[in-house]
């Protein structure tokens, strides 16, 4: 059986007002015999009774597939749903804010089109007609079942004529059975969910960088100016509603203590980076710490592409701008540019209490370690694969950071993607401090956390400077510090119980906490049962 016949162009699901066939699933998606050389890792439906994946594995190469099974439509069909895709073009209103409400409509000109033309059409044939018309307008068109799925977290197409790949939380990289018959079908999708983003592709201007309507993140060039195979585009999907740092635990990227460790950090105003190599899951271990921030204060993201997603109120986020026609050879900008170094100066005249870079690369990073020395605190992610290559890749071109200014970072948190029994997954590495040598300016790495790889777990070094810093700030002794690391673990295993899973959630029971510790933890102890100090 060839499992990589193409799906051919053409967010969730959509609550409906009804459908024409209630019995069309298996109509639909028949069940497929595989053959003896493959076989079924996972089956399951995306948009019940739609569309459905079976991610199958051949037993002689371990080739893995993700094979995505939309309703099979004829030519006439084909035809028949461009002619009242052009029908819906002129008839578009754009009041239309749901998707429910788009679904009604599109569903009111099908009956409407069948009607004029005096077609001669079977319930289920509608049922198609109306899958392809919502997917292809309101969803992500051939992608559509990928976008939909939460278990994918990139799709990437290479050009025409090539099978798009996926990366499955589970499973890893694969290819599926979709793919671009031609380069105009390709370069009209890159043109077309491009501008789904707000955002303009061409010829003149054929890379682009921006985030699609459910926060994913879209990389893309146009036609063969920068990309010889033709058109491309890489999206990074993120979760519509984002991880919790209990979520990283249950992932075993890290575990409660680590997380008590860091909670105190990010409260009492200590700086950090978040070091990684690609697909390491910086940006998520980003966005969960800022959880942790106190309610209240000010803060200010600066990204490239929107991915910081917090609920804080006190949030200002920023993101650069692109500029129009040639760079200039004094600013090195073009006209209407704004980029990062521009929103960090600003962001510096803004008072904020907390500053969140996206990702430091360039010149912004100096900007960022001098907003540090003079007192605010900074949170940012940084592409290295271990914490010496950080501090190489900052002392050297472009950045040209002074030694000494990186005495001002507090913590990093370096994170990488690991085999653990022999599947990928994420895990922090180490959690250190960069301390300065007395008698030079030799830099000392202090480790607090390790990840002991032998048996997958996570060890305490004994030592910590960062914590020796909240002592003093708060006039603790130790045993008392102690004793707040320890509530917190506590105050995990209570979300855990009531089962918290959504991230505002989880930040409404971090500000219960700081409103009234007292009364928080008398009702910790019923709750929970245990004598917590």
């Amino acid at each position: 059986m060839d499992l990589t016949t193409g799906l051919i162009i053409g967010r969730k699901p959509i609550k409906q007002r009804g459908i024409f066939y209630s019995n069309i699933s298996e109509d639909i998606n028949p069940e497929i015999t595989w053959g003896k050389e493959w076989y079924v890792l996972e089956k399951k439906d995306i948009e019940k009774p739609y569309s459905r994946v079976s991610i199958v594995q051949n037993k002689e190469t371990s080739e893995m597939i993700y094979f995505v099974q939309e309703p099979p439509i004829s030519d006439v069909l084909k035809n028949i749903i461009k002619s009242i895709k052009d029908f819906i073009v002129y008839s578009i209103n754009d009041s239309f804010s749901s998707n429910e409400r788009k679904a009604n409509f599109i569903r009111d000109i099908i009956d409407k089109y069948v009607i004029e033309k005096s077609l001669a059409i079977s319930n289920l044939d509608k049922e198609k007609i109306f899958y392809y018309i919502f997917r292809d307008f309101v969803g992500y068109g051939p992608i559509q079942v990928m976008m939909i799925d939460p278990d994918i977290e990139d799709i990437s197409c290479d050009g025409p004529r090539l099978p798009v790949f996926i990366y499955h939380r589970r499973y890893g990289s694969m290819k599926s059975n979709v793919q671009f018959e031609s380069d105009e079908d390709l370069d009209t999708y890159v043109v077309w969910i491009v501008q789904k983003s707000g955002k303009h592709i061409s010829v003149a201007n054929p890379m682009v960088d921006c985030s699609l309507p459910d926060s994913s993140r879209l990389q893309a060039t146009l036609s063969r100016e920068v990309t010889k195979k033709g058109s491309t585009f890489t999206i990074r999907r993120f979760k519509e509603s984002p991880f919790t740092p209990l979520d990283l635990v249950k992932l075993k990227t890290l575990d409660k203590k680590m997380l008590s460790f860091l909670w105190l950090a990010v409260e009492h105003g200590m700086s950090a980076f978040v070091v990684g190599g690609t697909a390491s899951g910086k940006t998520t271990t980003l966005n969960t710490l800022l959880l942790f921030i106190p309610p209240g204060k000010k803060i200010i993201s600066i990204e490239d592409t929107r991915e910081i997603n917090i609920p804080h109120e006190n949030w200002i986020p920023a993101v650069t701008k692109p500029g129009i026609g040639e760079v200039n050879p004094i600013t090195n900008k073009r006209v209407g540019e704004v980029n990062m170094f521009d929103l960090l100066v600003a962001a510096l005249r803004q008072r904020p209490n907390y500053i969140v870079v996206g990702e430091v690369r360039g010149q912004e990073a100096y900007t960022v370690f001098q907003a540090m020395a003079t007192g605010h605190t900074a949170y940012t992610t940084f592409h290295a694969d271990e914490i010496r290559a950080m501090v190489h890749r900052l002392e050297s071109e472009p950045i040209n950071l002074p030694r000494v200014m990186l005495t001002s970072l507090d913590l990093v948190i370096l994170q990488g993607q690991v085999k653990v029994e022999g599947k990928l997954t994420r895990r922090i590495k180490d959690i250190s401090e960069i301390v300065p040598e007395s008698s030079s300016d030799e830099l000392n790495i202090n480790r607090v956390y390790s990840w002991e790889q032998t048996f997958d777990e996570f060890r305490y070094m004994g030592h910590s400077y960062v914590l020796d810093k909240i002592k003093n700030i708060r006039n603790w002794s130790q045993s008392r510090i102690d004793i707040e690391l320890k509530r917190r673990e506590k105050i995990f295993d209570y979300m855990e119980l009531i089962g918290i899973n959504n991230f505002r959630d989880f930040v409404n029971v971090i500000y219960q906490y700081n409103r009234n510790e007292r009364e928080f933890l008398d009702n910790l102890r019923q709750v929970l049962g245990e004598d917590i100090p």
